[in-house]
């Protein structure tokens, strides 16, 4: 079967859908791999793992309908050349405009995988900011109005999307986490001095940045060893942070920033792995952090509460609240014989539910190519 994928990124599909890829090829299916921002780097490994990369035009950010509508169209000309059997889309702009296309194509099988629900809906205070989910959510309701299934990765999404009405009655179902390679995040002995804090992600508001650098300056008053890191960087994303403001905390010495890197290094040099997050789908960092054996301190909401029994591999705080984080940080502090103790138990989490063989199961037995009913989760 020839099977398409359609993303917005090409170190997205790279570092998220490789080990769909190579599974895709294994089990013999013919796999193209649409982007909009293929490197030759980047289009070299896409080919090494069996597949095809191919171009389109659809922009990550930016709500230009004009120029979004002209892509759809060039994506829906390409598909139509290549054909596929099935297309699978993920990522907001994609799940909208590559669904879209693939019906306009007339691609048989439609899926969209929604991985969170994004700025749109996380925002909705101000008159812009409801005028934006009230867009998203139309285009939603007409895209997956044409998909055969949409994919979620936790209930509280999926939930979301049926009560606003944007999936029809029945055309939902969770997979669950998208999974890590065990073999490859390897548990690692966490650092015990100096205590060491570490934020993974773009660094947008929604992560929950400026409540782990409230925090940070909060506990460094009371134990001025502590150690912060944040890795990733700044994005094009509306809420994202300015560099100028980065390098400032850096400045002050709240902080160390080596931007955007490889993440594995950064997590075995690591006490407490730590995501303030307002919303995620399933958080791909928290999942290599338990991975390797870390603590979590992670916000009770969807997506981020999945990954932490309270009190047993790390803490659960309100969102929005850096004071509450702070106090979850001193506990570490206070009684470091936790960091290892959670981290033993983050692994265990990730060995039981995280495996990167069982969420691909789940995946293709959604998308029907190969139903794996005894893994869901």
């Amino acid at each position: 079967m020839k099977v398409a994928l359609v993303g917005n990124q090409a170190f997205g599909l790279l570092n998220f859908r490789a080990a769909l890829i190579r599974r895709l090829v294994e089990d013999g299916h013919e796999v193209i791999a649409l982007v909009p921002d293929y490197t030759p780097a980047s289009r070299a490994a896409v080919v090494a793992l069996g597949a095809t990369p191919i171009d389109h035009n659809l922009s990550r950010t930016g709500m230009n309908p004009l120029k979004d509508l002209g892509a759809t169209w060039q994506l829906r000309n390409t598909l139509r050349r290549l054909a596929p059997d099935l297309v699978l889309s993920y990522t907001v702009k994609p799940v909208v405009y590559g669904t879209l296309a693939a019906w306009l194509a007339g691609v048989k099988r439609r899926y969209a995988l929604i991985e969170g629900l994004g700025h749109a809906f996380i925002h909705g205070e101000t008159f812009k900011q409801r005028l934006l989910q009230r867009s998203v959510s139309s285009l939603y309701r007409i895209a997956l109005s044409r998909a055969d299934q949409t994919l979620f990765l936790n209930k509280d999404d999926e939930a979301e999307f049926v009560t606003r009405r944007l999936v029809p009655p029945g055309s939902s179902r969770i997979v669950g986490t998208i999974g890590v390679d065990l073999d490859e995040w390897n548990a690692a002995p966490p650092v015990s001095e100096p205590m060491t804090f570490l934020f993974i992600g773009r660094l947008i508001n929604e992560k929950g940045l400026a409540e782990f650098v409230a925090a940070a300056m909060q506990v460094r008053a009371n134990f001025p060893a502590a150690r912060f890191v944040i890795v990733g960087d700044v994005d094009s994303n509306p809420s994202s942070v300015s560099r100028q403001q980065v390098l400032q905390w850096v400045s002050d010495g709240l902080l160390e920033w080596p931007g955007h890197t490889d993440v594995k290094p950064w997590i075995a040099r690591s006490s407490v792995f730590v995501l303030p997050s307002y919303r995620e789908g399933f958080p791909r960092a928290t999942q290599e952090a338990m991975a390797m054996a870390r603590a979590v301190i992670t916000t009770d909401v969807p997506g981020c509460r999945e990954t932490v029994l309270e009190g047993q591999n790390g803490f659960l705080v309100p969102s929005h609240n850096a004071s509450a984080l702070a106090d979850a940080m001193e506990r570490f502090l206070h009684n470091p014989e936790l960091v290892s103790e959670m981290g033993k138990r983050s692994r265990d989490i990730a060995e039981a539910q995280f495996d990167i063989d069982m969420a691909n199961d789940r995946i293709l037995g959604a998308i029907e190519l190969t139903p794996e009913p005894s893994h869901a989760q």
